[in-house]
């Protein structure tokens, strides 16, 4: 396997050690000819400067050591991780005042343009220009609630293989080996957000709500680098870029159940994970406690790799769809406010269409934190059908389509966009509708036309029934007609006959629960 099963790699490095196994490694390696009674007390004191570490983490993830890594690995691939350039709108005075300044022009003016553009208002209450250290702390626990569930699974597999008996005799090593595969997985994650806090450009770059509520962000450090050999300015690639976050932070603020049915359907497919241990008591015995590297080993043999299950694949649909339907939403709202004002909007807009289709850095991280490819795969079919939905019917009706989920487009619907928007011509939604009041009055609707197709000719004033129709009807209905029948025409002891008898021998098949031809209760 070239990557660990869920993305988790248990190669724990030194913590002081910023370069992360090169340059200066001078307590692992120690040399060919070392002492080598000095290489273990260096070994042994590396291993209790880690757990010292860990007991101030609880839980499957050492969060801690992650960020320590994370923030160590940012810092050495710049000379000043908290540079934020210009990107063009001032003079060069002060890079992080002119960054700022350049995000927040940016940002006001893409507001303003997608104000025409859709009618959900704007949804962020502040822009603000991050480094990769503010997005790593700002989006930290959001992964920290995504990554929990994987990690739990993976931690749980090991105590779960393990006999009775085991169990007991392993006593204090159980949770010896919880905070090592604690900060197996935090070495792993910190390495993880490095990398993709290098190459993130806004705060819903991956498509989900990471960042802090009603915040825009943008990392203008990244938005330059990716500017680089696009031949577009860089103060119109910034603008670009804003009008996607500032479309996102819509979305977000503004559809309540959108946020967290997001969080918890990635929430659902990570829980569903199952782990094959049948393995698990022939390897445990090939494991040394005291050697992180042979748990390394352990992991990427194979023995880990997630079962899907049928639940899983129900989850994987629905977020693909939400994921598609959010991205192409986003995708068109910003064309239709932007591509008439930047010349290159076409061309940038085609960029990010590839940039996340092919899977860029986002997608890829995300893929290896919590096993689950993060890719729009149908974001071109969605906003196919956004487009085709706001041409016909306008922009009204088609931004109220996202206040209700029931509303939405389905999967189907994305393979057919046409019949969605031919179907959604006869339903008019907008803001004095409501959506619930809607939909039940289009249930009312089907059931009256399901039952008037059906031919009962029930009547409610004496319970009378087609012969023919005797055994399909329902027995309860019928039966409390003749109760009630009888009671009106009649005493308690059932002389009610006269309708009893008149009912009661076309229909007695198929109440069950009228009186005797011959009057008797």
């Amino acid at each position: 396997m070239s990557n660990p099963p869920f993305g988790f790699g248990f190669g724990l490095p030194d913590p002081d050690n910023s370069s992360s196994g090169s340059g200066n490694n001078s307590s692992g390696s120690g040399g060919q000819g070392g002492d080598p009674f000095q290489q273990l007390g260096q070994m042994l004191s590396q291993l209790g400067q880690m757990f010292s570490q860990a007991g101030s983490s609880s839980g499957p993830v050492n969060y801690d050591l992650a960020k320590q890594i994370a923030l160590q690995r940012l810092a050495s691939t710049s000379e000043d991780g908290d540079a934020k350039p210009g990107m063009g709108f001032a003079s060069a005075s002060s890079d992080a005042q002119q960054g700022d300044t350049a995000v927040r022009d940016a940002s006001h003016l893409a507001e303003l343009w997608l104000d025409e553009a859709t009618i959900l208002p704007a949804g962020a209450t502040q822009t603000v220009a991050w480094t990769a250290k503010d997005w790593l702390e700002q989006t930290l626990p959001t992964w920290q609630r995504l990554c929990d569930p994987v990690a739990e699974q993976v931690s749980s597999a090991w105590t779960e293989a393990l006999p009775a008996e085991a169990k007991q005799a392993a006593g204090p090593l159980l949770s010896m080996l919880g905070q090592m595969g604690g900060m197996a997985f935090g070495s792993q994650l910190g390495n993880a957000l490095a990398d993709l806090g290098s190459e993130v450009l806004t705060s819903s770059d991956v498509g989900l709500p990471l960042g802090p509520e009603a915040t825009s962000a943008l990392l203008p450090a990244n938005v330059e680098k990716f500017t680089e050999g696009l031949e577009r300015p860089a103060s119109e690639v910034l603008v670009f870029l804003a009008a996607r976050e500032a479309a996102h932070q819509r979305l977000f603020a503004h559809v309540p159940w959108l946020r967290q049915r997001l969080l918890a359907t990635v929430e659902e497919f990570a829980r569903g994970i199952s782990v094959d241990v049948s393995g698990l008591e022939q390897l445990a015995g090939q494991i040394d406690p005291t050697n992180p590297q042979s748990i390394e080993q352990a992991m990427s043999s194979g023995l880990f790799e997630p079962q899907t299950t049928p639940e899983q694949k129900a989850a994987l649909t629905r977020l693909e769809t939400l994921l598609a339907l959010v991205e192409g939403w986003v995708d068109v709202v910003v064309a239709d406010a932007v591509g008439n004002r930047l010349p290159g909007a076409d061309a940038l807009r085609e960029t990010l269409r590839r940039r996340r289709a092919s899977g860029g850095p986002a997608e890829q991280t995300f893929a290896t934190l919590v096993g689950l490819e993060l890719r729009p795969r149908r974001m071109r079919a969605a906003a196919t059908l956004w487009q085709m939905v706001g041409d016909r019917h306008g922009t009204e009706q088609r931004d109220h389509l996202w206040s209700h989920p029931d509303l939405m487009p389905t999967a189907d619907d994305l393979d057919e966009p046409t019949d969605f928007a031919d179907r959604l011509g006869g339903t008019v939604i907008g803001a004095d509708v409501d959506p619930i009041a809607e939909l039940e009055k289009t249930e009312r609707a089907e059931a009256e036309a399901a039952a008037s197709g059906s031919g009962s000719g029930t009547s409610a004033d004496t319970g009378t029934q087609d012969v023919e129709n005797g055994g399909s009807e329902d027995s309860a209905t019928d039966g409390t007609t003749g109760e009630d029948s009888g009671s009106r025409d009649g005493d308690s002891d059932g002389s009610g006959s006269g309708s009893d008898n008149v009912h009661g021998d076309g229909s007695d098949g198929g109440n069950g629960s009228g009186r005797s031809s011959d009057g008797n209760g």
